[in-house]
């Protein structure tokens, strides 16, 4: 077929040609003629005329082939779905297919593709924690406080526990804590409490707080126990350790959340409170931790062993169940490190015996 020859390739209204002029929803059935460039008209009306060095496969259907036009509106879309008529129009368009990908496109898609995982991994394993410790200290105390509050809350309601006031157990508690505290060099912006919980656990939150679990006390079987433990999650509380797990998990989860198509990063901000409730903390700044408390418990002049033993009872050999253990090193591993680093008791007692026995029934009714 002649392209220099004027030829009609379809029958107006056959339906085998649709035109959409890209301006307008309008469908238009329309006749193709041939001659130095495609001719499209509409009851003998010139529509448009497409350059065939300008024709490009656009996506479309199967047995439709669909056309675009560079020098056309960009919503411009020419519908053929006759076989013949595709065949002779492809033979003519030399560069029809220049805008899909070949095996060369293909791969380079995959390998761009697989570049940018590798690149997000690497951000969330190297950068992300540098930039959280950038990023922690330049945290206003005040902004990091009110995130506190809302965790406060969160975790009240999550556990459905409330602060245990037992008078004698409370006496005992501010007892414990002030000497913890004042060891460890905090100040008296620190807020702590027991809380109503059968569940084992301790933990610190942005701003200043630290709770302990009643669940956890009722497996305590000394003053020392409880002491390394809360001399713990201060240590969390002097190195912000909540505020930078934070900073982290929120944008690693962002990034993962980019990676397979959560663009509104929902998932960044239910990480962020799951991070604030559990209190969750990395395996370097769990080991930071323990160190701190040991250095408390020996400024104490008490052992830190028994705060290994406490943890190694109440999880067993698998680590589970704690939040200053889970995802972090195994309980005999930590009571392995406290033992030797262990000091025989050279200082009193932080409690006595009858404030140890306030302190267990602290979430007693009975005052």
């Amino acid at each position: 077929m002649d392209s220099a020859t004027p030829e009609t390739l379809t029958s107006q209204g056959n339906g085998s040609a649709v035109y959409f002029d890209g301006v307008s929803s309008r469908r238009r059935s329309v006749t193709l003629r041939c001659s130095d460039r495609l001719e499209v008209s509409e009851d003998g009306q010139a529509l448009a005329a497409w350059d065939y060095s300008d024709i490009r496969r656009a996506d479309g259907p199967a047995g439709v082939l669909r056309l675009a036009c560079l020098t056309a509106p960009a919503l411009a879309r020419l519908e053929i779905r006759d076989e013949a008529l595709a065949a002779d129009l492809v033979s003519r368009c030399a560069n029809m297919d220049d805008n899909t990908p070949g095996r060369r496109g293909v791969v380079a898609i995959v390998g761009w593709s697989l570049a940018a995982a590798v690149s997000i991994v690497a951000v969330v394993l190297f950068g992300l924690p540098l930039i959280a410790d950038r990023l922690t200290p330049l945290v206003p105390e005040a902004f990091e406080r009110r995130l506190g509050d809302v965790a406060d809350a969160q975790v009240k309601t999550m556990f459905d526990a409330k602060v245990c006031e037992n008078e004698a157990g409370q006496k005992a508690f501010v007892k414990l804590i002030t000497a913890i505290r004042e060891a460890a060099g905090l100040d008296t912006s620190v807020q702590s409490g027991v809380l109503s919980s059968s569940v084992p656990n301790a933990f610190a939150l942005p701003g200043g707080k630290v709770y302990l679990f009643n669940g956890l006390l009722a497996k305590a079987e000394n003053p020392d126990e409880i002491a390394g433990v809360l001399a713990h999650e201060l240590g969390h509380l002097k190195h912000r350790d909540s505020m930078r797990g934070l900073i982290h998990n929120g944008g690693t989860s962002f990034l993962i959340g980019l990676l397979f198509g959560d663009i509104t990063g929902s998932s960044a901000l239910i990480f962020g409170s799951r991070t604030l409730v559990t209190s969750s903390h990395s395996r370097e700044a769990e080991t930071n931790a323990d160190r701190f408390a040991i250095d408390v418990m020996h400024r104490l002049g008490r052992p830190a062993k028994p705060t290994g033993e406490l943890l190694l009872r109440v999880t067993g050999k698998e680590g589970k169940g704690l939040s200053i253990i889970s995802t972090h090193p195994l309980s005999e591993d930590r009571l392995a490190q406290m033992s030797r680093q262990d000091r025989s008791a050279s200082g009193p007692p932080l409690l006595t015996s009858e404030e140890w026995k306030a302190l267990k029934s602290i979430c007693s009714d009975k005052i």
